[in-house]
């Protein structure tokens, strides 16, 4: 492997150290505790996973955790009715409403009830037209942690040539508004672009967020390229042994590694910074909410 290893762990870890700082520092000197606000419907086994993770790196960082389980049936009206409960809760700065919701709630009007200052998933309309515009919003967590391992690894990103694979509204969609906030000139690359290989063969910065395991091989990677693998598919490992699987990105790893200037892997790259970033973000709407000056190095 001739790629420079971006440890998304290492430099997740150093995030979480800065939040945890900046919430002793806001506790000290400000009488007041980031509170974050999980919200899950349902009993998907990935998404308790998932909520307990958050819940754990939250109290960790010194910030208030509350949980909310809902079964699976609650109706839209009583979700709608807790989320306002958490909007108008001073003590909560960020609200997450972990999806996927069941089919019979409207996972958009959900999103777009809670309220856009403490939407630290930065899935609310008005934050996507704030992103989108270039104002000051919450970014989502994903594309935000992406940013800051190619700020980290690059210094400045301005005049580089970025393509974004995907389009999807979570990942794909606000990772391009970023990279052209740091003044890249971006493509976004989907599965109707025509000769794909070739548009993604000039990008000096790659990212893969398509959900499809090991789709980017090597030689579609210019020599000295930034990859940054989005994907965490699992496919099957009949060299583990019968019925065993292994975690793969977007990314051909082994062969992308060959050319790339650096990458991310799959495990421990962009995944650790999600939760990290979802930190940040509510650390941010807490200082916001108080006029307060934003913790440096922790937005977009």
């Amino acid at each position: 492997m001739s790629a420079t290893l971006i440890d998304g762990k290492a430099f997740a870890a150093t995030v979480r150290e800065k939040v945890a700082t900046h919430v002793a520092r806001l506790k000290d000197e400000h009488g007041l505790t980031p509170g974050l606000a999980v919200v899950i419907v349902g009993d998907d086994p990935a998404s308790h996973v998932y909520v307990r993770s958050k819940g754990k790196a939250t109290v960790e960082a010194g910030m208030k955790s509350v949980e909310h389980r809902l079964d699976a049936d609650t109706s839209e009206e009583a979700l709608l009715t807790l989320v306002e409960q958490l909007n108008t809760d001073p003590s909560i700065h960020g609200i997450l409403v972990q999806l996927p919701l069941p089919g019979h709630l409207n996972e958009d009007l959900v999103i777009n009830a809670i309220d856009p200052a403490k939407d630290v998933d930065g899935f609310h309309i008005s934050n996507v037209g704030l992103l989108g515009t270039g104002q000051k919003s919450m970014v989502p967590c994903t594309p935000l942690g992406c940013l800051m391992m190619l700020r980290d690894h690059h210094g400045s990103l301005s005049g580089l040539d970025a393509v974004v694979i995907g389009r999807s509204n979570i990942v794909g969609k606000p990772m391009a508004q970023l990279l052209l906030g740091d003044s890249c000139t971006v493509t976004i690359a989907h599965s109707r672009t025509k000769d794909l290989p070739e548009v993604v063969r000039r990008a000096d910065i790659v990212v893969a967020a398509v959900g499809r395991p090991e789709m980017v091989p090597g030689d579609w990677i210019k020599p000295g390229a930034t990859v940054i693998d989005v994907g965490i598919n699992r496919i099957d490992a009949p060299e583990k042994g019968e019925g065993k699987t292994r975690l793969v990105g977007d990314c051909h790893f082994e062969s992308c590694a060959e050319v790339a200037g650096a990458i991310t892997p799959v495990p421990g790259g962009v995944g650790p910074m999600t939760i990290a970033c979802l930190l940040a973000n509510t650390v941010t709407a807490c200082c916001r909410a108080n006029s307060l000056a934003e913790p440096e190095g922790l937005t977009a």
